[in-house]
This record gives structure tokens, sequence and C-alpha cells, in this order.
């Protein structure tokens, strides 16, 4: 299949013109307006520095449903030591760049190149992306973004530098989602940690179905005004 070149207007092919690697279109730029029409369509930007901005919209595509998260004995352990302090929105710029910095096996480089780095720091100043930080004796110990859009966060990138500290930021963040009635986490690319935490792999189809009715939902934009409580916080 042919790889689209974007231009000026506010438009995607539909994700089923994608190829097998999932690369649907070339070009354009990461305005916000853009974007946000990027994730409706089950669509994100995945490029690297002196690139071109490359879309995608892989098949399958890894969702965790809220309802699958799998705690461990070890994760629950952590848990229940109230070690890590967890916030919401509270430093989302320092959370993107951590994320851009972390070094990931089989990969060379990253894709959060500064103007995505601009671009998403701006999402989360218009409400549409957030951050969930886990600290540590007061110290940023890891951490993820994502973007909300109706029923849905689609996952960006975590980090970690403690053991498990991103795990327990993914934990409090279903956790929220769930009181919020969030339908599922899109974790877009399968991988192993994220299958690990009870991702599954679901087709194509059925998730641009999934995404049509979620997004549709009303959208909570702003900042998360979060603070962890150990007792309601739990799953």
């Amino acid at each position: 299949m042919p790889v689209y070149l974007l231009d000026d207007s506010l438009a995607f092919p539909h994700p089923v013109n994608a190829e097998p690697s999932g690369l649907l279109a070339v070009g354009g730029d990461l305005s916000l307006p853009r974007l946000l029409l990027a994730y409706r369509s089950g669509i994100f930007p995945w490029y690297s520095e002196n690139n071109p901005i490359l879309w995608f919209s892989p098949d399958p595509r890894l969702v965790l449903f809220l309802s699958d998260l799998y705690v461990s004995r070890k994760l629950r352990k952590i848990l229940n030591s109230g070690q890590f302090e967890v916030r919401f929105d509270t430093s989302f710029a320092e959370v993107i760049r951590s994320c851009s910095a972390v070094s990931r096996e089989g990969q060379t480089g990253t894709w959060i190149t500064e103007d995505m780095i601009d671009a998403y720091v701006s999402l989360h100043e218009a409400g549409y992306a957030h951050s969930v930080e886990t600290y540590h004796e007061g110290r940023p110990v890891g951490g993820l973004y994502g973007i909300a859009m109706g029923g849905v966060f689609f996952g960006e990138s975590m980090f970690h530098l403690m053991s498990d500290a991103s795990k327990v930021a993914l934990y409090y963040l279903v956790g929220r989602l769930r009181v919020w009635g969030f339908d599922f986490i899109d974790s877009q690319v399968p991988n192993s940690h994220m299958k690990r935490m009870g991702g599954k792999e679901v087709p194509r189809e059925r998730f641009l179905a999934m995404l049509r009715e979620s997004v549709n939902r009303k959208t909570i934009v702003g900042k998360w005004n979060v603070k962890r409580d150990l007792k309601s916080g739990r799953l």
C-alpha cells in the first residue's frame, strides 16, 4: 500500500490503508488540532530526530482493559509498603523529558524529539495530556504520560529510576481511570512490559470500533488535581 504524504489540510487517510508495519502517512505537523484528530482516528506520530514526521496505526493494537490490570504479589507488597508517593500532573515536562532519556532494549535514540516534547507540553497545557509521577523521599523516580480523550487514555511512555516505580504509577492511573469510568488504555505497539501488566493484542478493526465509541464520550479537559489516597486508591 502507498504511504500517504500529508499536506496542510487537516486530514488523515483511513488507518486500514497503513503498511504492514503500521506506517500510514508522512509529513504534516504536530499542531494541537492535528494531534487530537490523529488520536481520535487511531493514529499516532512515531519518528526519530532529523526525520520527517511519521504517522502509524499498527495492527494488532495493544490494549489494557482496566479490569485486566495484573498486580503481582511483589507489586502488591510494594504498594502496601507505602514507600512511594504518587502525584498527577505536577511535573509533566519533567516526566516526558525523563522518558526521552531512557535507554530501551533493541532501540537506539528516542522518538521523543524536542519537537514532540514541545507539542505534548502544549497538549498538557490545553488539558489533554497528563502525567502520573512516582516519588521516593521527595525525589521523582518514575512515571508515565499520555493523552486522555473521551473514555480512552492513550499511553505514550513510561520511565523508572527505581524498580517498579513506573508500575506503581500505572496502578494508580488505572485506579483513577476506573473511578472516572474510562474504558481502556491504548498501549499502541505490542510490548512485553504491558503484556505482563495485562495488556492484550486486539485486531485494528476491533480497536477502531472500540475507539469510535469511547472517544465520543465527554472528555475531562484540564489538570488532574488528584491526590493519592492509600485506602480509596486501592484496586
